[in-house]
């Protein structure tokens, strides 16, 4: 234990100063020596996920010995016997995974002090320097030690007065991934709500006089994070660092790729980027940003409204999108189209059936209907509205009147439809992959996904920071920007787009999206072909000065 960087910790909470530290996941003590040496105010050691041993633990602590860096050990679960082992070894103190309520907090507490305030037993070990100084540590102890439940439940959320109320316990450490996991977002970061629900919990936590700590990603992160009041900042990740580091140079020889969970990166290599892009895929039409309520106006039934955003009225080939609104109560009757159509739902519910088979769907749930197949929609909420994007694989639909009676039946809820007929995509549970840094995406439809379909599409979520690289398509693109704000670039042209604008982007124009905001950005996007496939090419050709179109024989 080192109770001068212990106090110099507090000293810094107490003035509302923020606290940096690294999470360490690896083997090698000498990535806390580079932490110690950089002045960083804490270290995290891993022991709850991971491969890390006793003896590798301890190789940490001592890279800290006399240092002004605390080292705390994250251990595997709430219990008293791994507790008393890392401090034991010298921790500072514990980060105690998994904690729910006041009841476990104060067991977490009483686990890390010597009796009679705890049920810590004494050992001749580091921490007593081998028994050398029994008396002055065990008097100092428990004074000192470092007890930092991890927040990363539903659960502890509903309880955090209780928990931040805690005597002995004065710092909380958030877990997003987990939290949003038990919030029904498995895999995701934070899910929809989970930012809020955070925000609420820190600040209960600093109403109580206490602090909250968080991992960031990246600068902007950061700064963000600090914005919001948290003061022990995570920095990063051993790993993440490492990995951060070789993507960025794989990017700068072309090489970048993705790593799958076999450890191969065979399947997901990135071509490099084009200088340009091919000749034959140069444009004939300019990019159309359609602001919500600047699109073609339809009615589909009685109080069930059409605005199309993307189709021939904007010059869009084989593909339409749009956004439909129903009014409470309202019910959109059986028919097909000759083409496939993709329905998402953006407020409200939708109970969406098909050939008697009735699904239930919530905000950003997707179904996939392929041509020729009955389905109807209702808004079955008497008093609340209902909005969906919709996208069909033809630029002009055709819509047909089903005249006959289904036997209807209310499909489970974790249903994804039926082999070779509908799609469903249950938002919560969908696979989501990375697309490019800060971008989480997830294939609603292509032609793997949905046979015969002849588009593809699906939802993408920005972090802040996050952007796709400068690409083409050799078919036309829809995205819809459905939450936060987007800068979408074409060519050195900029809009800024938010509130269901929706950009057409014609075959062979170059173009990206970034989230240049402090908050999320999610956008719907669906390409009029079956294969989500684009054609990276070199950053200059998204400027006004290496616009690759520029008319022939064009001297700069």
């Amino acid at each position: 234990m080192n109770p001068h960087a212990i106090n110099l910790f507090r000293h810094k909470l107490a003035a509302d100063a923020p606290v940096g530290g690294l999470w360490v996941t690896l083997e090698s003590p000498s990535i806390t020596e580079m932490a110690v040496g950089l002045g960083l105010d804490w270290v995290v050691i891993d022991a709850e996920h991971g491969h890390l041993d006793w003896q590798e633990i301890a190789a940490h602590i001592r890279a800290a010995v006399r240092s002004e860096t605390i080292v705390l050990v994250r251990i595997a679960g709430l219990d008293a016997m791994l507790t008393k082992r890392a401090l034991d070894i010298g921790a500072d103190g514990v980060i105690v995974p998994w904690i729910e309520t006041a009841e476990q907090a104060r067991a977490a507490a009483r686990f890390a002090m010597y009796p009679p305030e705890g049920v810590r037993g004494i050992g001749a070990e580091r921490a007593t320097c081998w028994g050398e100084c029994m008396a002055e540590h065990t008097a100092e102890a428990n004074e000192h030690v470092l007890v930092v439940p991890l927040i990363e439940t539903v659960t502890a959320g509903r309880n955090i007065r209780a928990i931040a109320a805690v005597d002995g316990l004065n710092v909380f450490f958030f877990g997003p991934h987990d939290y949003s996991s038990t919030a029904g977002f498995r895999g995701r970061w934070e899910g929809p709500g989970v930012a809020d629900e955070l925000l609420r919990i820190r600040d209960v936590i600093r109403g109580a006089g206490k602090h909250c700590g968080i991992m960031t990603r990246g600068a902007d992160d950061l700064r963000r994070r600090r914005e919001q009041g948290f003061r022990m900042l995570g920095l990063a990740s051993d790993t993440g660092l490492i990995l951060r580091g070789l993507h960025q140079a794989l990017a700068g020889i072309g090489q970048d790729r993705r790593m799958n969970t076999g450890f191969s990166a065979a399947q997901t290599s990135v071509a490099p980027p084009l200088r340009r892009p091919p000749e034959v895929m140069r444009p004939d039409r300019r990019e159309v940003i359609t602001p919500c309520g600047a699109g073609n106006r339809m009615s589909l039934a009685s109080g069930v409204i059409l605005e199309a955003q993307v189709g021939r009225h904007n010059q869009a080939r084989n593909l339409m999108t749009g956004i439909v609104t129903f009014a409470p109560g309202a019910s959109l009757p059986y028919h097909r189209h000759p083409c496939g159509e993709s329905i998402t739902v953006l407020f409200g519910e939708l109970l969406v059936e098909v050939e008697g088979r009735r699904y239930h769907l919530r905000e950003m749930d997707n179904i996939v209907t392929p041509a020729g197949l009955a389905h109807a929609a209702v808004n079955a909420s008497p008093e609340t509205p209902a909005k969906a994007h919709v996208a069909l694989a033809s630029a002009a639909p055709e819509r047909s009147d089903v005249q006959r009676d289904f036997a209807g039946a209310l499909m489970p809820d974790d249903c994804s439809g039926v082999p070779g007929a509908e799609r469903v995509n249950r938002f919560k549970t969908a696979q989501r992959f990375e697309a490019g840094p800060n971008a989480v995406f997830i294939d609603f439809f292509n032609e793997d996904l949905v046979p015969g379909i002849k588009m593809s599409g699906g939802h993408g979520l920005f972090q802040p920071g996050g952007r796709l690289p400068a690409h083409v398509h050799d078919f036309d693109e829809s995205i819809c920007i459905v939450a936060g704000v987007a800068t979408c670039v074409v060519e050195g042209r900029h809009y800024s787009m938010r509130e269901c604008a929706t950009a057409l982007q014609p075959r062979g124009r170059v173009h990206y999206f970034k989230n240049e905001s402090e908050a999320p950005m999610v956008m719907l996007w669906v390409y009029a072909g079956p294969k989500p496939e684009r054609i990276v090419v070199d950053e200059r050709c998204a400027t006004v000065e290496g616009d690759p179109w520029k008319p022939r024989g064009w001297r700069q």
